[in-house]
């Protein structure tokens, strides 16, 4: 027997874990919490969907189709896509996992705008990859700055479009000026988790880009609009070559087979799920109308939140939010995202951001 412990990797000393969004608890006297933290969907599968993960329920007992083979299949037919072209993972944010383990090692860098999706760091942490942060630029991406950032050792830039937390994008001309500046030995990603929200027609569709550019994917997840957050499916569009070394990355069935049937059925309904992307469109328009109204800065967002920069008032504002049973996702002295929730839900967050006590 010994008293020596196993050793574990340095950057484990200071390496925050992702924190998910909280969940709430309702306030005294009140019937419901809402949780407004995490960018879900407000609505749950389509009653078709539903009735298929059931079905895909009953055979758990087998392994899932490693190849996602009908998924893919589906994915290439909606997307006008050659097959080889389709990688999966668990939601978006796995596959970014098997995209950076695919072309970044230890010392290389992986180029990102800041502030941006939180798990970024936390990524290329894992990976033993410099991250190199670009502030963004009035809650958007500064895509002259972050060109002028790649180095040599840039093994891939994210472009996260609309951007988390801010909701603010980047428009055609100005991503087609900046991807001819990058490198061809560099992919540039393109994190589209929030496409299926965008009203803003000067916003391009990264499939459409990608084809014409070789080092260039598109990310996208079954987790927002199409309501699957619990399933977690994500998926990249990227030439083969790119598609083929994701693919390498994943650890073997990591997509599940309720998640893989869910997500055929999901594509199968389109049509209907987006009619309730609409009313979350709708409802976006009211809630920063209304935060404006009452002279909150809201940066316009074409995602399905919304940002308050709240610098040293955030956690205050959190707990505000808190004690009337709305968990908000609070970035501690910089903001607070807002997911836009059913109108009851959002009608709360009104007023509790109406009656908030500003000190600036």
């Amino acid at each position: 027997m010994t008293d020596a412990s196993p050793l574990f990797r340095p950057i484990l000393e200071t390496f925050p874990p992702y924190r998910p969004g909280k969940v709430p608890v309702a306030a005294p006297g009140q019937a419901e919490a809402y949780k407004l933290s995490s960018n879900e969907s407000a609505y749950g599968p389509l009653p078709s969907v539903a009735e298929v993960i059931t079905e895909a329920g009953r055979g758990v007992n087998r392994y899932p189709d490693n190849g996602a083979e009908a998924l893919t299949s589906a994915l290439a037919s909606r997307f006008g896509v050659p097959a080889e072209h389709v990688a999966l993972g668990c939601g978006s944010v796995g596959v970014l996992q098997q995209i950076i383990g695919a072309v970044a090692g230890p010392g290389d860098e992986v180029l990102y705008a800041w502030r941006s999706f939180e798990a970024y760091p936390m990524l290329c942490d894992l990976a033993g990859a410099v991250s190199v942060r670009v502030p963004l630029a009035g809650e958007a991406h500064d895509l002259t700055a972050m060109a002028a950032a790649i180095t040599p050792r840039t093994r891939a830039v994210l472009v996260c479009n609309p951007n988390n937390p801010t909701g603010t994008v980047v428009t055609a001309a100005e991503l087609a000026e900046f991807l001819d500046r990058v490198p061809g030995d560099c992919l540039v990603v393109l994190d589209e988790a929030y496409r299926e929200y965008i009203r803003d027609g000067a916003v391009p569709d990264g499939v459409d880009l990608y084809r014409d550019r070789p080092n260039v994917a598109v990310l996208r997840t079954f987790s927002k609009a199409y309501g699957l957050a619990g399933l977690r499916v994500g998926f990249l569009i990227g030439h083969q070559p790119v598609a083929e070394a994701v693919r390498k990355t994943m650890l073997p069935f990591t997509v599940n087979s309720v998640a893989q049937a869910a997500a055929v059925a999901s594509l199968a309904a389109e049509a209907e799920l987006l009619e309730r992307v609409e009313a979350t469109v709708a409802e976006r328009t009211r809630v920063g109308e209304a935060l404006r109204a009452d002279g909150w800065t809201v940066p316009p967002t074409e995602a399905n939140f919304v940002w308050l920069r709240l610098g040293e008032d955030t956690t205050r504002f959190a707990e505000a939010c808190e004690s009337a049973g709305i968990a908000v996702r609070p970035f501690a002295g910089e903001g607070a995202r807002v997911s836009i929730g059913t109108p009851e839900a959002n009608n709360a967050f009104i007023a509790v951001a109406r009656a908030f006590p500003r000190r600036n």
